[in-house]
């Protein structure tokens, strides 16, 4: 088949790009910049990158008419609470009517499970594109799955991040709420398995693992996975925005993104039962073997997608775009410094390194101090890490910065801050000539911006020396 995948750069869609053309489909991958998509796609034959916003109508005429199936994978919470139920059904509309005039049979989107009669704004607003996606012209096939556990995962992530971090929690009541977890690999069966299917034309259906477990369970099984001890004590007096804080503060989630987590994880998300698992053939795994399942890619160093990548990371409230990849060259403050390196290939791996796990390589202490600062005032800080130990890519979240650009074959990498600036600010690094050059560029905005790059001058001089002499010797 000739098939379309729409957010393509998201969790579930880089992951389902590589097992549909295993399967010997044709692909088209719509993104909003093909900057983000991946290196590897230019080399295959089946598969072609396309721009399209669908929050722009006039850009969707960029996607073909011959296509058979189209997946529907765009989802946000990224913009604030009160716009994205509207921007999520505008984009769920544009798409209808344009893929109403292409040669598309199936729809098949991944949605949230809404069985409670009580439902969150953001499963409301996964009900309510179910919805607007229906049609007279193309048959629809849902497929609703709550908890998703896999490597990368949001809810994974904080989880990883609340057993390992706290062994002792004082937690809010939610806590006991029931919940069907499910595995990566199982999500992406159902997806894969119902495709084509006429069965399943103009039909939805719930995805769940073999479960019923309250979220005190998932963390007290994922503990002893761990082999830590932990102790889960629940209070009634936490709000939901004092439960927001405490994911915020504790977990690597942004603020947005914990708000909307604390409101959904208030209700029940038990799945109606049907002859889905019977009919595709699948049977779904267990939590715990789910978790080992992650646990494989990450201590492998394999994770294919990560929240944290998605710009729901951030709380910079500008979408950082291919406009900021031309660094401004008046009415900014710069640090450009420049070595002579030892070799070319081990300083360039070891750009490609930095951050995460692997630190900024000199001052360690003051950047940690940085991130702490910048979470202190409702920035991200350094607690999003990198997706990749060693491998970057254009997109990536790392650290407190977006990664712009990274290409190997210029030896460039380019990083956006998204911490809170009273400006825009720039860190750039090149390998060329026997040299490595490093370029950190600063707009201040008005005179805090002004006062805010001479307070910090002094660091940068020792963090900056440091860190590229570290480059050049590697």
């Amino acid at each position: 088949m000739r098939i379309l995948v729409t957010g393509a750069t998201g969790y579930i869609g880089k992951r389902i790009i590589p097992l549909l053309l295993d399967q010997g489909h044709t692909v088209v991958c719509a993104v909003r910049g093909k900057l983000r998509t991946e290196k590897a796609y230019s080399d295959e034959e089946n598969l072609h990158v396309v721009e399209a916003d669908f929050l722009k109508p006039d850009t969707l005429q960029n996607i073909p008419k011959d296509i058979d199936t189209a997946y529907y994978l765009i989802h946000s919470m990224s913009n604030s609470v009160d716009k994205f139920h509207k921007l999520e059904e505008e984009c769920a509309l544009n798409f209808k009517k344009y893929i109403e005039t292409t040669n598309v049979k199936q729809v098949i989107y991944l949605s949230g499970i809404t069985n409670d009669t009580k439902l969150s704004k953001h499963l409301l607003s996964r009900k309510n594109v179910e919805d607007t996606l229906k049609s007279n012209v193309y048959a629809l096939t849902v497929f609703k799955a709550g908890i998703i556990v896999g490597s990368g995962s949001a809810s994974f992530e904080i989880i990883r991040d609340l057993v390992e971090k706290l062994p002792i929690m004082i937690a809010p009541k939610w806590l006991n709420t029931k919940t069907q977890p499910i595995g990566v690999r199982d999500v992406l069966a159902f997806l894969t398995k119902g495709l084509g299917k006429q069965e399943l034309y103009n039909t939805s259906h719930d995805i769940f693992g073999p479960e019923i477990m309250t979220y005190k369970q998932m963390l007290l099984q994922f503990a002893d996975i761990r082999k830590l001890k932990r102790h889960i004590f629940t209070v009634p007096v936490m709000t939901p925005k004092l439960s927001s804080y405490w994911l915020y503060f504790v977990t690597s989630t942004s603020y947005k993104l914990a708000s909307s987590l604390v409101n959904s994880m208030g209700i029940e998300i038990i799945e109606e039962k049907s002859n889905i698992n019977q009919f595709l053939e699948i049977k779904p795994m267990t939590y715990k073997q789910a978790v080992k399942f992650a646990f494989v890619k990450i201590e492998g160093n394999e994770i294919v997608s990560s929240w944290k990548d998605a710009f729901i990371s951030s709380r910079n409230k500008k979408r950082v775009s291919t406009k900021y990849l031309k660094v401004p060259k008046f009415g900014c403050f710069k640090d450009i410094k420049e070595r002579r390196v030892k070799d070319e290939n081990r300083t360039l791996e070891k750009i490609w390194a930095i951050g995460g796990e692997n630190g900024w390589y000199y001052g360690t202490t003051l950047w940690k101090i940085r991130g702490y600062l910048d979470k202190l005032v409702g920035g991200i800080g350094l607690r999003r890490g990198r997706t990749n130990k060693t491998d970057i890519k254009t997109g990536d979240a790392l650290d407190f910065w977006r990664v712009l650009l990274a290409d190997k074959e210029q030896k460039r990498l380019i990083l956006f801050a998204e911490m809170k600036l009273p400006g825009e600010a720039w860190l750039e690094f090149q390998v060329a000539k026997g040299k490595v050059y490093q370029r950190a560029t600063f707009r201040p905005r008005g005179l805090w911006g002004r006062l805010y790059w001479y307070s910090v001058l002094p660091f940068h001089g020792f963090i900056f020396n440091g860190m590229i002499n570290k480059l050049a010797n590697a």
